[in-house]
């Protein structure tokens, strides 16, 4: 029987999430009536993860890097190695309800011309979080500058599936053949911004994403919120940058600097006389919105570990 779905999971240090996330996937696989397959690639984890996918009943295979790399190359890797007809992209941090697989497949095979589809996103606590958005430009960014974004960028709403510009990566499913024809996910973008170029090009390409709010995922966003949190403050906005400059030229770039920065500093602002709100991240924020290109990211601190890797001493701290 054909793979009809290729699980694909990359997982760097997060060993418990995934065990968790390998569990609902577990779940998901005996309640469909096609064939599948489970891909976990392991990049160059400390905590056991590999040694745990390798247990884990679920997992046909575990690629396991001996050096950190980034989640664009990472995830193209498992998209040339997944067998599926559809490859579903997960982080070790997501956690699939029942049924969403399902829904997802019956996406995209309803709808030819629809590359990919992302599902509905969860914190853990059962909120929704934003999960699809117009493509970024200067219109985005002047949305963004007159606090419009939730209403004139946020793309997730609604209870019925509908076209939407992108889709994020944590529960994103790809239709194989048309990923393979524009060339993968572009490995520049080390992390962040990856899935929006992949998608912008999917859809110069005269494809389409779907949000589809059948299928929900848990995205316990433990990347996101890690002990530097400036790395990866300074890695999305120089991914948002370089989004821009690649799709829209330098004068775009640019001039999206200071309407970006806005917002954050307008937060920074309201932080210093609301309780529990914190000044100092929204002024990183706006600092890496106007100078994406100073600054060590996420990119750096997985060449310091590889370095450090390779000397045979421990990891540098918050890697």
């Amino acid at each position: 029987m054909s793979i009809a779905v290729s699980y694909c999971v990359v997982c760097t240090a997060q060993r418990d999430l995934l065990v968790r996330g390998l569990d609902a996937i577990a779940a998901e696989r005996a309640a469909l009536p096609f064939a599948t397959e489970v891909l976990v690639l392991d990049n160059a984890s400390d905590d056991g993860s590999a040694e745990a996918a390798r247990a884990h009943a679920a997992v046909d295979e575990v690629i396991a890097l001996d050096e950190r790399t980034g989640k664009a190359a990472n995830d193209s890797t498992l998209l040339q190695r997944a067998r599926g007809r559809y490859a579903l992209l997960l982080n070790e941090d997501s956690e699939l309800r029942p049924g969403a697989t399902a829904a997802l497949y019956a996406a995209l095979e309803a709808d030819p011309l629809a590359a990919t589809a992302g599902g509905r996103l969860l914190r853990p606590d059962g909120a929704e979080q934003p999960s699809a958005w117009r493509f970024p430009g200067l219109a985005t960014s002047l949305a963004s500058a007159v606090l419009a974004h939730r209403r004139l960028v946020v793309q997730s709403r609604g209870d019925a599936t509908r076209v939407v510009d992108w889709c994020q990566s944590a529960a994103l499913l790809v239709r194989r053949e048309t990923a393979e024809q524009i060339g993968w996910l572009d490995p520049a973008f080390f992390v962040y911004v990856d899935e929006v170029d992949f998608q912008r090009r999917l859809r110069d390409a005269g494809r389409h994403a779907l949000w589809v709010p059948a299928a929900v995922a848990v995205h316990h966003e433990q990347l996101s919120t890690g002990d530097v949190p400036r790395r990866r403050i300074v890695e999305l906005a120089r991914n948002r940058d370089r989004y821009l400059r690649k799709h829209h030229g330098a004068a775009v770039a640019l001039a999206s600097r200071p309407l970006l920065a806005l917002p954050y500093l307008l937060r920074a602002l309201a932080a210093l006389v609301l309780d529990g709100h914190d000044p100092r991240r929204y002024l990183a924020h706006a600092a890496a919105s106007l100078a994406p290109g100073r600054g060590e990211g996420i990119r750096e601190a997985a060449e310091a570990f590889n370095r450090a890797r390779a000397r045979g001493d421990g990891a540098p701290a918050g890697s």
